[in-house]
């Protein structure tokens, strides 16, 4: 029998929506006459003026007529196994009222596996009352508690609660919280045999500054002798799993440098269908549709999703860039923020031709820090960390340098890795040590538990794949009113500054 070892609990995320074509809803609200909300009678104790004071809080909203506002959970401590029982709470709040009648909350329990263990739909004092979600009155605070016994055959260390409000053909979306990838299920208690933040560490980055008088030439070809020694990420991993994805149709990996002027990274894509589908005259296309790579930047560290920022660049060059006040919201970001940044991307290949195979495509950039209008410090004092990711994508769909494990989307910072700025010969107030097979990787500086940048098992990035030979000339995107420069055959020049927009 395999045990659900639970030493400790942790929110990964909560329920997005769970539409019943996709997991198959089995009990629909029984047809018939419906109370008015003042004349149906409520269970004792399920309906309250505020919540608890001492809930764990997660304000999920639901379009605009519900919100998930927290939960207790209540489970045996130590090892979980089949047979135990597992008791939580939830806290609904109805914003406005629901449309029509027929609503009903669900709930489904799966494993790891993905395998739908339950449906406990109709468990609980507040579901087999009368008290119907289209019954429920605003501003009223609504106790859902269920339990459920684990069942024999679960696949994996937790198990994922997902709930909701639905009806026959309908449910409804969340338009703020987290969802689960990109489909409308998300964890809400996952069980571990260790604390979550324990199981798991972010990757980790040491950035040794450039000497004084090293330039970097943006022309998309890493020729400089410094992108050799710079940091590595090693092979992208699965968003979900962070392990390798072999079933990736793009892998990568991402360097990254830095001085006193400029963040610089480069990216080196395998790709056998290059796609960029865009005009060049587009303004923040929504290039992850087709091919490019992502760059996501939260200066303070802490990982709370908040004042951070979003950047890709498409093979063609054609960048976008937003900044964000919180998770996801603006939804589409404030598009009037510029990066500044200088580009550049060679194809090796053939650019939107399908009938070929390409091999990828290299990108070069540098930003300013003065374009992180929001950061505290820049640029980065010796020891400070931001918290950034790296993605490569296609289609809405890649891999990641550091995985969200469907603990949200791609903007949850508190998946992303750690960048620590230093210099040669620094050390910080921890130890750190660096990983086998990367002079420049680091374990944490904030863990006193050592962690690995590189995924055990994960292949090392090949020849093929570090170093592309760039049959075409790199396309070079500055901020406006820069010219580039042209690399000398001696040694590489400086670009120029980017213009302020």
């Amino acid at each position: 029998m395999k045990k659900l070892n639970i030493a400790g609990l942790g929110m990964s995320a909560l329920l997005a929506v769970v539409t019943c074509s996709l997991v198959g809803c089995v009990d629909e609200p029984k047809k018939g006459k419906s109370k008015s909300a003042a004349s149906a009678k409520a269970p004792k104790n399920v309906v309250l003026d505020a919540p608890p004071p001492d809930i764990k809080k997660v304000n999920i909203q639901l379009e605009d007529k519900v919100t998930l506002l927290g939960y207790k959970l209540d489970v045996k401590k130590g090892p979980l196994k089949a047979g135990d029982k597992v008791t939580y709470t939830l806290y609904w709040k109805l914003n406005k009222p629901l449309d029509g009648k027929g609503w009903g909350l669900f709930t489904h329990v799966f494993d790891n596996g993905k395998k739908r263990l339950l449906n406990i739909d109709k468990v609980g004092d507040l579901r087999r009352s009368k008290l119907t979600p289209d019954k429920w009155q605003v501003g009223k605070v609504y106790v859902d508690k269920q339990s459920f016994t684990i069942p024999q055959g679960v696949k994996g260390d937790r198990l994922n609660i997902t709930s909701g409000l639905w009806k026959p053909k309908s449910s409804l979306k969340v338009v703020k919280g987290p969802k689960y990838r990109n489909s409308p299920l998300a964890l809400v208690v996952p069980l571990t045999g260790k604390p979550l933040e324990a199981a798991w560490k972010p990757s980790t980055l040491r950035l040794d500054k450039l000497d004084k008088g090293t330039r970097i030439l943006i022309d998309g070809k890493l020729s400089e002798p410094a992108w050799a020694n710079a940091a590595q990420t090693g092979p992208f991993v699965s968003v979900s799993t962070g392990k390798a994805d072999p079933q990736s149709k793009v892998s990568a990996n991402a360097k990254a440098l830095w001085d006193d002027k400029a963040l610089y990274l480069a990216f080196e894509v395998n790709d056998k269908d290059v796609v960029g589908g865009f005009k060049k005259t587009d303004k923040d296309p929504p290039l992850a549709t087709k091919d490019a790579i992502q760059i996501m930047i939260d200066p303070d560290g802490n990982g709370d999703s908040k004042d951070y920022y979003e950047i890709q660049v498409g093979p063609q060059n054609i960048v976008f860039d937003a900044r964000y006040d919180s998770y996801n919201e603006p939804k589409a970001g404030h598009l009037d923020w510029s990066a500044k940044l200088t580009s550049a991307v060679v194809v090796d290949g053939t650019l939107d031709k399908a009938d070929d195979e390409d091999k990828g495509y290299t990108v070069e950039l540098s930003i300013p820090w003065t374009s992180f209008d929001k950061a505290k410090t820049k640029p980065p004092a010796l020891g400070d960390v931001w918290r950034m990711n790296f993605y490569a994508l296609q289609e809405n769909a890649g891999v990641a340098w550091s995985p969200i494990l469907n603990k949200g989307n791609f903007h949850r910072a508190s998946q992303f890795g750690r960048i620590l700025f230093a210099e040669k010969g620094w050390s910080p107030a921890v130890a750190v040590a660096p990983s086998a097979g990367s002079v420049t990787s680091v374990t944490s500086a904030l863990s006193a538990a050592p962690t690995a940048p590189a995924v055990p098992g994960a292949p090392a990035p090949s020849a093929k794949a570090v170093a592309p030979t760039p049959p075409k000339p790199a396309s070079v995107n500055t901020a406006p009113g820069v010219t580039p420069v042209a690399p000398k055959p001696a040694a590489p020049v400086a670009p120029a500054a980017p213009a302020a927009q």
